[in-house]
Protein backbone atom coordinates (compact mmCIF):
# COMPACT_ATOMS: atom_id res chain seq x y z
CA UNK A 1 0.00 0.00 0.00
CA UNK A 2 1.16 3.46 -0.83
CA UNK A 3 0.64 6.49 1.05
CA UNK A 4 0.80 10.02 0.54
CA UNK A 5 2.01 12.70 3.11
CA UNK A 6 2.43 16.09 3.25
CA UNK A 7 6.20 17.11 2.52
CA UNK A 8 6.03 19.54 4.73
CA UNK A 9 3.75 18.42 8.01
CA UNK A 10 4.76 15.16 7.67
CA UNK A 11 0.56 14.36 7.69
CA UNK A 12 -0.50 11.62 5.61
CA UNK A 13 -3.56 13.27 3.63
CA UNK A 14 -4.25 10.23 0.91
CA UNK A 15 -3.31 6.22 -0.23
CA UNK A 16 -3.53 4.61 -2.78
CA UNK A 17 -7.11 3.27 -1.72
CA UNK A 18 -8.10 6.29 -2.99
CA UNK A 19 -7.36 6.35 -7.23
CA UNK A 20 -6.61 9.98 -8.55
CA UNK A 21 -6.75 11.84 -11.82
CA UNK A 22 -4.01 14.50 -12.83
CA UNK A 23 -5.43 17.93 -13.62
CA UNK A 24 -3.28 20.88 -14.78
CA UNK A 25 -0.05 18.58 -15.82
CA UNK A 26 -0.28 16.87 -12.85
CA UNK A 27 -0.06 19.82 -10.27
CA UNK A 28 -3.40 18.72 -9.01
CA UNK A 29 -4.76 14.90 -8.21
CA UNK A 30 -8.41 15.01 -7.99
CA UNK A 31 -9.99 12.37 -6.12
CA UNK A 32 -13.71 11.25 -5.64
CA UNK A 33 -14.57 11.13 -1.72
CA UNK A 34 -17.85 9.09 -0.46
CA UNK A 35 -20.25 9.74 2.57
CA UNK A 36 -20.13 6.71 4.29
CA UNK A 37 -21.91 5.11 7.45
CA UNK A 38 -19.56 4.53 10.14
CA UNK A 39 -20.60 2.99 13.68
CA UNK A 40 -23.53 1.19 14.98
CA UNK A 41 -26.01 0.01 12.08
CA UNK A 42 -29.26 -2.10 12.58
CA UNK A 43 -28.87 -4.45 9.93
CA UNK A 44 -32.51 -6.77 9.73
CA UNK A 45 -31.47 -10.01 8.58
CA UNK A 46 -35.65 -11.36 8.56
CA UNK A 47 -35.29 -13.23 12.02
CA UNK A 48 -38.30 -13.19 13.68
CA UNK A 49 -38.15 -10.32 16.19
CA UNK A 50 -41.10 -11.49 18.32
CA UNK A 51 -39.36 -14.83 19.18
CA UNK A 52 -36.61 -13.07 20.53
CA UNK A 53 -38.45 -10.86 22.77
CA UNK A 54 -38.12 -7.74 20.73
CA UNK A 55 -41.70 -6.53 20.14
CA UNK A 56 -40.75 -2.97 21.81
CA UNK A 57 -38.37 -0.65 20.38
CA UNK A 58 -35.67 -1.16 22.87
CA UNK A 59 -34.12 1.87 22.70
CA UNK A 60 -30.53 1.13 21.29
CA UNK A 61 -28.53 4.13 21.33
CA UNK A 62 -27.27 3.75 17.36
CA UNK A 63 -24.58 5.61 17.02
CA UNK A 64 -24.25 5.64 13.30
CA UNK A 65 -22.98 8.66 11.69
CA UNK A 66 -22.08 9.90 8.05
CA UNK A 67 -18.82 10.85 7.29
CA UNK A 68 -16.67 11.49 4.21
CA UNK A 69 -14.19 8.73 3.76
CA UNK A 70 -11.15 10.72 3.08
CA UNK A 71 -11.63 13.29 6.05
CA UNK A 72 -12.33 10.21 7.96
CA UNK A 73 -9.57 8.07 7.38
CA UNK A 74 -7.22 10.28 7.27
CA UNK A 75 -8.34 12.37 9.82
CA UNK A 76 -8.69 15.81 7.70
CA UNK A 77 -9.37 19.04 9.66
CA UNK A 78 -11.91 21.68 8.43
CA UNK A 79 -10.63 25.34 8.53
CA UNK A 80 -12.74 28.18 7.80
CA UNK A 81 -12.92 29.46 4.01
CA UNK A 82 -10.31 31.45 2.61
CA UNK A 83 -11.29 34.92 0.40
CA UNK A 84 -9.40 35.70 -2.33
CA UNK A 85 -6.75 37.68 -0.50
CA UNK A 86 -6.35 35.07 2.04
CA UNK A 87 -6.15 32.06 -0.64
CA UNK A 88 -3.43 34.60 -2.42
CA UNK A 89 -1.28 34.46 0.77
CA UNK A 90 -1.46 30.81 1.48
CA UNK A 91 -0.21 30.03 -2.02
CA UNK A 92 2.88 32.29 -1.63
CA UNK A 93 3.09 30.78 1.76
CA UNK A 94 3.17 27.44 0.47
CA UNK A 95 4.63 27.71 -2.38
CA UNK A 96 8.26 29.67 -0.79
CA UNK A 97 7.92 26.72 1.75
CA UNK A 98 7.37 23.56 -0.66
CA UNK A 99 9.94 25.08 -3.44
CA UNK A 100 13.02 23.72 -1.29
CA UNK A 101 12.10 20.44 -0.71
CA UNK A 102 11.53 19.63 -4.41
CA UNK A 103 14.76 19.10 -6.50
CA UNK A 104 15.53 19.19 -9.84
CA UNK A 105 12.80 18.40 -12.39
CA UNK A 106 10.19 18.50 -9.12
CA UNK A 107 10.72 21.70 -9.12
CA UNK A 108 10.85 23.05 -12.59
CA UNK A 109 7.52 21.16 -13.17
CA UNK A 110 6.18 23.03 -9.82
CA UNK A 111 7.16 26.23 -10.72
CA UNK A 112 5.93 25.52 -14.03
CA UNK A 113 2.58 24.30 -13.32
CA UNK A 114 1.84 26.23 -9.78
CA UNK A 115 0.40 29.14 -11.69
CA UNK A 116 -2.05 27.42 -13.61
CA UNK A 117 -2.86 25.38 -10.58
CA UNK A 118 -3.86 28.49 -8.27
CA UNK A 119 -5.83 30.19 -11.18
CA UNK A 120 -8.12 26.81 -11.53
CA UNK A 121 -8.61 26.85 -7.71
CA UNK A 122 -9.37 30.50 -7.75
CA UNK A 123 -11.99 29.93 -10.18
CA UNK A 124 -13.76 27.64 -7.43
CA UNK A 125 -12.59 29.44 -4.79
CA UNK A 126 -16.46 30.25 -3.53
CA UNK A 127 -17.28 26.55 -3.43
CA UNK A 128 -14.38 25.01 -1.80
CA UNK A 129 -13.71 23.33 1.68
CA UNK A 130 -10.56 23.65 3.07
CA UNK A 131 -8.76 20.66 5.03
CA UNK A 132 -5.45 20.16 6.64
CA UNK A 133 -3.76 16.98 8.21
CA UNK A 134 -3.89 15.55 11.38
CA UNK A 135 -1.61 18.16 13.11
CA UNK A 136 -2.94 21.68 11.82
CA UNK A 137 0.74 22.77 10.92
CA UNK A 138 0.45 25.72 9.77
CA UNK A 139 2.60 26.12 6.94
CA UNK A 140 1.37 22.60 5.15
CA UNK A 141 -1.00 21.45 2.37
CA UNK A 142 -4.78 22.16 2.06
CA UNK A 143 -6.65 20.02 1.04
CA UNK A 144 -9.67 21.18 -1.09
CA UNK A 145 -13.06 19.59 -1.52
CA UNK A 146 -16.28 20.81 -3.14
CA UNK A 147 -18.86 19.28 -5.06
CA UNK A 148 -19.67 18.90 -8.76
CA UNK A 149 -22.43 19.67 -10.45
CA UNK A 150 -25.72 18.07 -8.96
CA UNK A 151 -22.95 15.88 -7.07
CA UNK A 152 -23.80 14.12 -3.61
CA UNK A 153 -20.23 13.25 -2.74
CA UNK A 154 -17.51 15.52 -2.45
CA UNK A 155 -14.70 16.16 -5.03
CA UNK A 156 -11.36 16.93 -3.22
CA UNK A 157 -8.01 18.34 -4.96
CA UNK A 158 -4.55 17.50 -3.70
CA UNK A 159 -1.69 19.84 -4.72
CA UNK A 160 0.50 16.93 -6.02
CA UNK A 161 3.88 18.16 -5.48
CA UNK A 162 3.96 18.62 -1.89
CA UNK A 163 2.80 14.70 -1.33
CA UNK A 164 5.57 12.15 -0.68
CA UNK A 165 4.66 8.66 -1.65
CA UNK A 166 5.65 6.21 1.07
CA UNK A 167 5.43 2.23 0.71
CA UNK A 168 3.93 0.71 3.77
Amino acid sequence: MLVYQDLISGDELLSDSFPYKELENGCLWEVQGKWVVQGAVDVDIGANPSAEGADEDEGVDDQAVKVVDIVDTFRLQEQPSFDKKQFVTFMKRYIKNLTPKLEGEAQEAFKKNIESATKFLMSKLKDLQFFVGESMHDDGALVFAYYKDGATDPTFLYLAPGLKEVKC
